[in-house]
């Protein structure tokens, strides 16, 4: 099935996963942001057979990586795949009580893994395909966990924040090899923003991590830096481990 069909069914299931959500908890438990929109964002990455997402989640069981609430595992087990949870509780919106209460509406069989990523963590499952979306920049050890991952999944599907310029009036970084260290409170106030990469240093990561890039697309301001938020480039990637190809 083509990337446009899940984008189009994702719009529908948000809709009734939002009403369904207002009926257990009050707005404010839940985390805010949508992780279904990225579907709508892969249906600009995805370019000739990669556009058959179908074909991609059918290659073996699918990890939700930094889920949330689970909107999106829940979301392709409705479409009949077999996909789970990994999350960190202590980092999570809720502390994973959302993603329980939701396991529970849907049959509460969804597999809810906590993993802190953090960690020099391990996987006793493989994958065909892990959802890694909005994830990496928020790693203090970005080159573990990508290393790992392609030991577990045959396909990843990624997305992170990206620098062109250093900064305003800094130079640019594009085509370097180089990853920029946020100090705490330098992003939105976030301590954990951690590392936003140059495109060229994004993609040696993936390089010296196991991975070969298979499509590649960034959105968001052409003109990013690091600590902006009006500035804010974000790299989408599908990527396909060197251990299993």
């Amino acid at each position: 099935m083509d990337i446009s069909k899940f984008a189009e069914l994702a719009r529908t299931f948000k809709l009734e996963l939002d009403q369904l959500k207002r009926s257990l908890k009050p707005e404010s438990f839940w985390y805010r942001y949508s992780t279904l929109d990225n579907f709508s964002l892969l249906d600009l990455l995805l370019t000739g057979e990669n556009r058959d997402l179908g074909s991609l989640l059918s290659s073996g069981p699918v990890a939700d990586i930094g889920a949330a609430d689970g909107d999106l595992t829940f979301f392709l087990q409705k479409l009949g795949f077999d996909s789970e949870i990994i999350e960190n509780a202590p980092t999570n919106q809720n502390l994973l009580e959302g993603a329980r209460l939701l396991s529970e509406q849907f049959g509460g069989k969804t597999p809810i893994h906590e993993i802190d990523l953090d960690s020099q963590f391990g996987l006793n499952q493989q994958y065909g395909l892990v959802f890694f979306l909005g994830i990496l920049y928020h790693l203090k050890n970005p080159f573990y966990a990508l290393e790992k991952l392609s030991l577990h999944a045959k396909f990843a599907l990624v997305s992170t924040k990206i620098a062109r310029f250093v900064g305003p009036s800094g130079p640019e970084i594009r085509d370097f090899q180089l990853a920029y260290l946020l100090d705490s409170d330098e992003c939105n106030n976030d301590s954990t923003n951690f590392w936003v990469f140059s495109e060229g240093g994004l993609k040696m990561l993936f390089k010296r991590t196991g991975w070969t890039i298979r499509d590649f697309k960034i959105m968001g301001h052409l003109d990013s830096e690091p600590a902006s938020m009006e500035k804010d480039g974000r790299a989408f990637c599908l990527l396909e481990s060197r251990h299993f190809s």
